[in-house]
């Protein structure tokens, strides 16, 4: 029992606190309430029903016909409210966690995007992996076991209270009955809802895969959405697919409600029963019962809620684990790891806010300090021109672009830089994001308005003329990163930076898979809308598209080339 200690229950309360005592905790409290109502007369009923057995096996037993039929229609009365009242309990219970899960869905979604957490942990060291599956599995599996743990623990000490103190069993026949009975509400039941059923869980396993698969991106593109500053739009995605899995399950619930009406009608019709099936032989004097039945269904109901620990042990130490999983998560993204001791501090690079890029001093270490990539590094962009950034691999010029968009501070000096909105980033490897053709050229401004008429007129640049054409229109959707190749991808992301004109452009390895001819369109139409840019490439063609040239060496060092006119023309 080592997981269900006092630091498992801590770490649950840490999780699940935020939702009972925040925004939502008025509807929360509101639905957990009527949950328990629900179970109270759903615990109160069952007593009744238990006790109305007990009569009609007593009324049997003195060969009292009158009060044995008065009695039958007793029950089927209680019957009545009581299928749907158990229905009634287990559809809120279900909808309770279905918001549950839906808030703390977006709370775990909202901090894996704020300040770049999704980044920062696909390149630093601490272990927790599949933060695509906590969101998505763990989340669900948390708030649909709490609630569940918690509501047979109240049902258990109810039951417990409720059926105290009774004795006895039932006849062999009779069970044979009930489990042919169990055979035909089965079969009823399968015919009925079974077809529908399957398809809206099928539908809910897609649903949840392409749930995941959406975050799954996520993690394997977390460079190239921090280069762009697309969390919001792919927070957006995220949202708008779960919130697909949150409709679905809407409707599975409606469904379940319809079916839990009728298998629960089924389930506690045997109640009586026991009685019409053993009425004949009572009246015949052959059979004498007491509140056999009645003491048997108490003895069943306390039996299995003294068991309860016992009987779901393995499910309480896997909750445990997953409590665990998630609670490392919420504190990796919320930075709250107290029982890490703080590293001794390290100096970190300076970003001032001005309307100029430059390098200042800049000595660029790798995240843990133990390599230096260049040192005291000073350059500034021309306004309104461009800067190439070349060397060998591994000199650390996409490393320089990291330290330029924020995601590195390893290092000392300064970078001065215009505001993050001001400056469009090209990744070296081009991301491609869920949506229409429309949502590729836009990104990661969608909000922004350009007609079709607009948007042709930008692939034509980029020489994707028919592009739209060649998949219907602007609003088709594909997996781009499969049907385009290398090439048009870099192109149509190169159709989002003379779309957005951003007044500064960062560009890494943007053209390398182009030839000199697209590649030349290309850096013409660029340096046509005035943007400053600055660019790190191996090709010796790009520099004629450059005012100046900074080359990195091996040996931390560095030089800057201003390129004349010739040497442009080359």
């Amino acid at each position: 029992m080592d997981r269900l200690n006092l630091q498992v229950f801590q770490q649950f309360w840490t999780i699940a606190k935020a939702y009972w005592v925040g925004e939502e905790k008025w509807q929360a409290r509101g639905l957990l309430l009527g949950v328990v109502l629900f179970l109270l007369a759903y615990t109160g009923l069952s007593v009744v029903l238990n006790n109305k057995r007990g009569v009609l096996i007593s009324a049997l037993s003195a060969k009292d016909e009158a009060r044995f039929w008065e009695t039958v229609v007793i029950f089927i009365g209680v019957l009545v409210i009581y299928a749907p009242l158990l229905a009634g309990y287990r559809y809120l219970r279900d909808r309770l966690s279905l918001q549950w899960r839906r808030w703390l869905t977006n709370r775990f979604v909202d901090n894996y995007f704020g300040d770049r957490a999704y980044y920062n942990l696909s390149t630093s060291d601490v272990d927790i992996d599949n933060p695509d599956q906590r969101i998505a599995e763990d989340v669900r599996s948390f708030t649909q076991e709490s609630l569940s743990f918690l509501l047979v623990l109240v049902e258990s000490v109810l039951a417990v209270i409720a059926f105290s103190g009774v004795l006895w069993g039932i006849s062999r026949p009779l069970v044979v009955f009930l489990l042919l009975y169990a055979i035909v509400g089965t079969l009823v039941t399968t015919v009925v809802f079974g077809k529908p059923l399957v398809r809206l869980n099928f539908e809910q396993l897609k649903k949840e895969a392409n749930f995941r698969f959406s975050l799954v991106r996520i993690r394997e593109n977390a460079e190239a959405i921090a280069f762009y500053r697309g969390e919001e739009q792919e927070a957006s995605q995220v949202k708008q697919r779960f919130l697909e899995v949150f409709d679905n399950v809407k409707r599975l619930l409606l469904w379940e409600l319809n079916l839990n009406v009728l298998t629960n009608a089924y389930e506690f019709i045997p109640f009586v029963l026991p009685a019409l099936v053993v009425a004949p032989a009572i009246f015949a004097g052959e059979l004498e019962v007491g509140k056999v039945s009645e003491a048997q269904g108490a003895f069943i109901r306390v039996f299995f809620s003294l068991n309860l620990v016992v009987a779901r042990f393995q499910e309480l130490t896997t909750f445990g684990a997953g409590i665990n999983r998630l609670y490392t998560f919420a504190a990796f993204l919320e930075q709250t790891e107290p029982d890490e001791p703080e590293a001794p501090p390290q100096p970190i690079i300076q970003t001032v806010t001005a309307d100029r890029l430059a390098l200042e001093h800049l000595t660029l270490q790798t995240p843990n300090y133990q390599r230096t990539l260049v040192a005291d590094l000073s350059v500034e962009v021309v306004t309104g021109q461009g800067l190439l950034v070349m060397g060998a691999s591994g000199c650390g010029k996409s490393s320089l672009l990291r330290a330029i968009a924020g995601l590195w501070d390893s290092g000392s000096g300064t970078i001065v830089r215009p505001d993050a909105d001001k400056i469009l980033f090209l990744p070296q490897r081009p991301y491609m994001v869920l949506g229409t053709l429309r949502d590729q050229i836009l990104y990661p401004n969608t909000h922004i308005e350009a007609d079709d008429q607009h948007l042709k007129q930008i692939l034509a640049q980029v020489n994707l003329a028919d592009l739209d054409e060649r998949f219907g229109d602007f609003d088709a959707e594909r997996d781009w990163a499969d049907v385009l190749s290398q090439g048009e991808q870099q192109r149509l992301t190169f159709a989002r930076l003379l779309l957005q004109k951003p007044p500064y452009a960062i560009l890494d390895e943007a053209t390398s898979a182009l030839d000199s001819d697209n590649e030349e369109r290309l850096y013409e139409h660029l340096r046509a809308i005035g943007t400053t840019f600055l660019s790190v490439g191996h090709r010796s063609t790009l520099t004629q598209y450059h005012q100046s040239v900074l080359e990195f060496s091996q040996d931390k060092t560095w030089n800057i080339q201003i390129q004349t006119h010739s040497t442009r023309s080359v």
